[in-house]
């Protein structure tokens, strides 16, 4: 990995890299496996040297020490370049790590509304965690009500996809369902967590499908599954299967031990 001044990288320019966001308790990632995975996954997609995911590890754990709960958030660029689009030759990436307090919230209902933005389709970049983010800090910008916790997304073919920072579930006739992300979206960790966990299959939604569901999760690495409580003019009250599958996601990171 190279080190280096910011002021070329590719990363920051061009959105040339992957990114990670881990929660660790103590020096414990329960589903670092499952990131190191997504991200050697976008490494080949992007053509991109892999990093040594041991040494990665090293360097994530020295970092996590500074909080009894924390957020690792990784950053591989494809390095320094000159300008333009070609990349240079040998690719020397670089890797950035950053710390923060993790912080748990409450469960509670979440409020959800719709977004206007729509997810483009593109197969080769879906699924990864590439650093080109403008689509959905566009369909955050939509919204300044603190009421509001999340906005959830269509592509274009007016599927439902996910919300900005959070896939989706939807219960229905008994069954969870969740959007595949094989043209758009992104194939999070807390996803894979939650099929595992619900036997969950992967369906095409249309809004009409989300909205007559039984109930509706958000999940995603950090906080798990969370309860949809609210989404335009519908509503749903707790439910408890949803409650159970929380209580297993704190047990994770209290034991370290994905289950």
């Amino acid at each position: 990995m190279s080190g280096g001044r910011l002021q070329d990288d590719r990363g920051l320019h061009y959105g040339d890299g992957l990114f990670e966001t881990i929660r660790f308790s103590g020096a414990c990632a329960p589903l670092w496996d499952w990131h190191m995975q997504r991200l050697l996954l976008g490494c080949a997609r992007l053509g991109l040297p892999a990093p040594d995911p041991a040494v990665v590890l090293r360097r994530a754990r020295r970092l996590a020490g500074t909080h009894p709960q924390s957020v690792i958030k990784l950053i591989l660029s494809a390095g320094s370049g000159p300008r333009g689009y070609a990349r240079p030759l040998p690719l020397r990436p670089r890797m950035l790590a950053f710390a923060s307090p993790f912080v748990e919230s409450a469960p509670r209902l979440l409020h959800l509304r719709w977004c206007q933005m729509h997810l483009a389709l593109q197969p080769a970049l879906a699924g990864i965690k590439h650093l080109n983010r403008l689509e959905q800090v566009l369909a955050r910008a939509e919204w300044s009500d603190t009421a509001i916790d999340e906005g959830l997304m269509l592509d274009t073919g007016e599927h439902v996809i996910a919300a900005t920072a959070a896939n989706l579930f939807v219960r229905k006739d008994g069954r969870w369902l969740t959007p595949p992300v094989d043209a758009c979206g992104i194939a999070g960790v807390g996803r894979r967590w939650l099929i595992n966990a619900v036997s969950a299959i992967e369906a095409r939604l249309d809004v009409a499908a989300v909205e007559t569901s039984q109930a509706c999760v958000l999940t995603n690495a950090l906080h798990g599954p969370r309860q949809i409580g609210q989404l335009a003019q519908r509503s749903w009250g707790v439910d408890r299967q949803v409650q159970s599958l929380q209580d297993r996601w704190r047990t994770l990171f209290s034991d370290g031990h994905p289950r």
